[in-house]
């Protein structure tokens, strides 16, 4: 769940209780007249029949997937300014680092996206830049030695079977725990080889192991690619589902390394540790328990040639963004053009935006959040677009939103005394992170250079790697981000903590010039978005300390729980693509918040006109423009591809149904909107969905 100057002049129409329209002396609102786009509608759709398509079913018509994105929206076009944004600081930065190895955050941004745009020397490195990993494969004496290489995972591009972070403790929240989890697949979910109708998929992952193995030499590679992709689909076999991922009390199991060892007896642990430069640790937290002894012994008994075959390909694949265009090729044939439906290439000015500035790192793919300078161009990014004045007007806005929270929780009908004691404690120790962190990341030490591109992103991951690594043992820091400044996103994380990056405060989520039903039918209700996943099925988990701790009674608990089975089955109910229904119970937490962050919105919005009437604006009520305000935040469509491949393993509902799924639980859309019994989304108000 991740500012420009404009912001700081128009936050307070959200946040001041103001009720009339924006101003029109002002600068227009960059969609319709008062923030909403009207003809991207499509009228003749009832709003009961299909809200999402009656609020943007003309723009899904007439607007086409561009060939190099595998999806369309509104949300992209705000990540479209970003990236142009972050272009032209790039191209700047480049072009006044004079050095090849620069001292000044400025330089070494400019150095490292030159190193990525210098195509004619990537492409005549071919796949000498990894040769040093490939042949720590070939040469290491068996499967302790490729244990140890695996402990590199998060500083070098070699593979590992397990993953391996350091976060907060969630049962001692004031210190930071090493966490292992299940990993070693190439494909994004275990359905993929397990499932039939994901066979196309798998067989052109073969294809691409293959072809990756030819690209760096590797003996036999067709034979060798088979062996790799069986061997995927059996740890594919021994690993959890992502609904099972999800269960934060099964997903927490503390034990000493020894105690490891017993566990899993057929990996070489302390090989992995030290290489990860954890040799240190006399604890770790175990996700997936019951996985872990069979991908030990998978990996045990699997042939130490298949194991060097998937680590050289595992690297081959992890480097490949940052190698010549063969490799780039391919990659983009497998992971964008045939599982995510893209039909070209972006632009490298594109990929060399990402390649330095990363992504949403900590919760995003490993590409974003490995070898950049992320956090170095979020504080170039926020110098020129996001002013600091702008951080208590959003932290008020927040506050308005909490408020109405309160509210809610105080007199929800279903909830005891004991239980709603603990849900405002936990309410009112939300920290709310707006913009950018306030101790920037220091980049001095890293050196980048500007004819070495491999060489900058394994430096910056060492550096990334090193700081996690370097703070396990001290007190765990409050203020610490998991998005950069950049991210079009916002998150709620193990801190407690509300955090709103400076990339996602822009049109359709936030516009100073939209009328304020809009503002807080998007902002407003990604505020309660975040604020509800403190209380979704997980984050209920989690008390006022963050710790994880069931703080509930057995009669909430229950009460709580029959709520989101109901929300669940209609989820379940909902076919994004023929046959392919969406997984109410990988989905529940999105879903959850979804609904409360529209809910609260509306909450906020009543309150915000201070007993005065919402005016009306070309015939619409202040309701009605909340929830289109909601509904055109997620204006979009994505690629059939793209949407298998987020309904397998992506806990968000596709856009429609974050539309449709949330209005028929919320009953002041059926008097908005005059919906009636009949109407495709009618839900009975004693069958409607209420928690938060």
């Amino acid at each position: 769940m991740h500012l420009h100057k404009l912001v700081a002049a128009g936050l307070a129409l959200c946040i001041a209780g103001a009720v009339h329209a924006a101003d029109p002396a002002a600068t227009a609102p960059q969609y319709g007249h008062w923030g909403f786009d009207s003809d991207g509608g499509q009228p003749s759709v009832k709003p009961g029949d299909d809200f999402f398509r009656y609020a943007n079913g003309s723009w899904l018509d007439r607007t086409p997937i561009p060939a190099d994105k595998p999806g369309v929206s509104l949300r992209l076009e705000m990540s479209d300014r970003i990236e142009q944004r972050l272009h032209a600081i790039m191209e700047n930065a480049a072009a006044h680092a004079s050095q090849v190895q620069p001292a000044t955050l400025d330089g070494k941004v400019g150095a490292f996206y030159h190193s990525y745009m210098d195509e004619a020397r990537v492409d005549a490195l071919g796949a000498k830049p990894i040769a040093p990993q490939l042949d720590a494969v070939r040469h290491a004496a068996g499967r302790a030695a490729l244990a140890g290489l695996m402990g590199h995972t998060n500083r070098d591009f070699d593979g590992s079977l397990f993953a391996l972070s350091i976060d907060v403790d969630l049962k001692d929240p004031k210190r930071y725990a090493v966490y292992l989890g299940q990993a070693g697949l190439g494909l994004p979910d275990r359905d993929y080889y397990l499932k039939p109708e994901f066979a196309r998929q798998k067989a052109a992952y073969q294809a691409y192991v293959a072809a990756l193995l030819k690209l760096v030499d590797w003996p036999d590679a067709q034979t060798a690619a088979a062996d790799v992709v069986a061997y995927e689909t059996a740890v594919a076999q021994a690993s959890w589902n992502k609904v099972q991922q999800r269960d934060p009390v099964a997903s927490y199991n503390a034990m000493s390394v020894a105690e490891l060892q017993q566990l899993a007896p057929g990996f070489a642990w302390t090989e992995f540790l030290q290489a990860a430069g954890l040799d240190g640790a006399q604890r770790v937290v175990v996700s997936e328990k019951s996985a872990f002894p069979q991908l030990a012994a998978l990996y045990a008994r699997t042939p130490v040639a298949t194991l060097r075959a998937w680590q050289a390909v595992r690297i081959a694949d992890n480097a490949a963004y940052y190698l010549s265009k063969p490799f780039q090729e391919a990659y983009f044939d497998l992971h964008d053009r045939t599982l995510a439906g893209q039909q070209a290439q972006s632009e490298r000015w594109k990929r060399g935006v990402h390649a330095v500035s990363g992504g949403d790192c900590g919760v995003g793919a490993r590409l974003d959040c490995f070898g950049n300078l992320g956090w170095g161009v979020g504080q170039l990014y926020v110098a020129q677009y996001f002013p600091p004045s702008a951080k208590a007007k959003i932290e008020q806005l927040v506050a308005n939103l909490k408020s109405a929270y309160r509210a809610r929780i105080e007199k929800l009908d279903w909830m005891g005394p004991q239980t709603r004691q603990e849900a405002l404690r936990k309410l009112d120790t939300y920290t709310i992170k707006v913009g950018y962190p306030d101790h920037p990341r220091d980049y001095s030490h890293v050196l980048v250079r500007s004819d070495d591109l491999v060489g900058n992103v394994l430096r910056a991951a060492t550096a990334d790697w090193a700081f996690y690594v370097g703070r396990l043992n001290g007190p765990v820091d409050r203020s610490d981000w998991l998005m950069t400044p950049q991210t079009n996103d916002a998150y709620n994380g193990t801190l407690r903590d509300i955090v709103f990056p400076a990339g996602i405060l822009q049109p359709p989520i936030f516009d100073p010039n939209a009328d304020p039903a809009i503002n807080y039918g998007a902002i407003g209700a990604v505020i309660g978005h975040e604020l509800t996943h403190g209380f979704d099925d997980q984050g209920r988990q989690i008390d006022a300390d963050g710790a994880l701790r069931d703080w509930w009674t057995p009669a909430d608990a229950q009460a709580f729980e029959a709520r989101t089975k109901k929300l669940g089955a209609q989820y379940s109910a909902f076919e994004p693509l023929p046959g392919l229904h969406i997984n109410g119970a990988l989905s529940m937490g999105e879903n959850i918040a979804d609904l409360g962050g529209v809910t609260l919105a509306l909450d906020a919005y009543h309150a915000s006109l201070q007993g005065h009437p919402a005016p009306r604006l070309d015939g619409t009520t202040g309701d009605q423009r909340v929830l289109l305000g909601w509904a055109q935040a997620w204006r979009g469509k994505l690629t059939d591809d793209a949407i298998r491949r987020q309904v397998s393993s992506d806990p968000h509902s596709p856009r429609a149904f974050r539309v449709n799924g949330v209005v028929r639980n919320v009953d002041a859309w059926y008097d908005a909107f005059g919906i009636k019994p009949g109407d495709k989304l009618y839900v009975a108000p004693q069958d409607r969905v209420r928690i938060w």
